[in-house]
C-alpha cells in the first residue's frame, strides 16, 4: 500500500469529497497502482478519518471505472489494460485531431501566444523531470487547443474523456526517453495550427495520440510480463 499521500482537507468540501478526490488523484497519478489492494482501515488510518467515507469514495470510483471490487479479496485498483487504453485513445484520437482543424480556422491571436508559451513551459517542465508537473503543463497544452476550437460541445466530450486520458498520459510522460519527442510533437501541432494547415495539424494530433498509445502497451506488457 503506497504511503506517499495524504488527503488536502478544503473546508468548503464535505468530508466524503475531500477523501474521494485525494483517492482519486492517486491512482489517477500512479501513486495507488494498478492491481493495489485498498484496505479501508489503512487508508481511513492514513488519512485520518474514519471508514465510512473511505467506503463512500470506493464506490464512487467503481462507478468511474478507476476501481475493481474482487470476490474475497474486496477492492482493487483497476488494471490499465491494452483494450481499455485502445477504446479510450481510439475516440481521443479523433477528438484531438477534430480540435486542432477547427483550431486552424478559429484560433485567436491571444491563443496563439498563449499556445506557443504553453510549448516553451512544457519544454521547461520536462527538465524537473517531474512527472506531476510535466502532466500538468501537457493538460494546460492540449485545454488551450480544444478551447481555441471554439465548440462547446466538443470541449464536453474532450473534457469527459479526459480523467480516464490523464491516467494513461502520466504513464506515458513517467518514460523520460520519450520527453525530446513530446516537445517536438507538441511543436508540430502548434506550427501547423499557426499555419493554419488542418491537414497537417490533424496529422500531428494523431501521431501524438499514436506514439502515446504505442509507449504505454509497451509498458503494459512488461509489467504483465513481470508479474506473470
Amino acid at each position: 500500500m503506497s504511503d506517499g499521500f495524504q488527503a488536502n482537507m478544503d473546508e468548503f468540501l464535505p468530508l466524503r469529497d475531500v477523501v474521494f478526490n485525494t483517492l482519486r488523484k492517486a491512482i489517477l497519478t500512479g501513486e495507488l497502482k494498478p492491481g493495489e489492494h485498498l484496505m479501508e482501515i489503512h487508508l481511513a488510518n492514513q488519512l485520518g478519518v474514519s471508514r465510512t467515507p473511505i467506503r463512500e469514495a470506493i464506490r464512487k470510483l467503481e462507478l468511474e471505472g478507476l476501481v475493481v471490487m474482487i470476490p474475497r479479496r474486496g477492492a482493487e485498483v483497476a488494471q490499465i489494460t491494452e483494450k481499455d487504453l485502445r477504446d479510450v485513445l481510439e475516440v481521443r484520437r479523433a477528438l484531438d485531431a477534430l480540435c486542432a482543424e477547427l483550431a486552424c480556422e478559429r484560433i485567436t491571436e491571444d491563443e496563439k501566444k498563449r499556445l506557443k508559451t504553453a510549448c516553451d513551459e512544457f519544454e521547461k517542465a520536462t527538465k524537473t523531470g517531474d512527472p506531476t508537473t510535466i502532466a500538468a503543463a501537457d493538460v494546460k497544452l492540449h485545454q488551450i487547443i480544444v478551447d481555441a476550437a471554439g465548440n462547446r460541445r466538443l470541449v464536453q466530450l474532450v473534457n469527459n474523456l479526459s480523467d480516464q486520458m490523464y491516467r494513461y498520459r502520466f504513464e506515458y510522460i513517467k518514460e523520460k526517453d520519450q520527453h525530446n519527442n513530446l516537445v517536438k510533437e507538441h511543436r508540430m501541432i502548434y506550427e501547423s495550427i499557426i499555419n493554419n494547415d488542418k491537414e497537417k495539424a490533424a496529422e500531428a494530433a494523431r501521431v501524438h495520440i499514436d506514439n502515446q498509445e504505442k509507449s504505454i502497451i509497451r509498458q503494459i506488457r512488461v509489467e504483465n510480463g513481470a508479474n506473470n
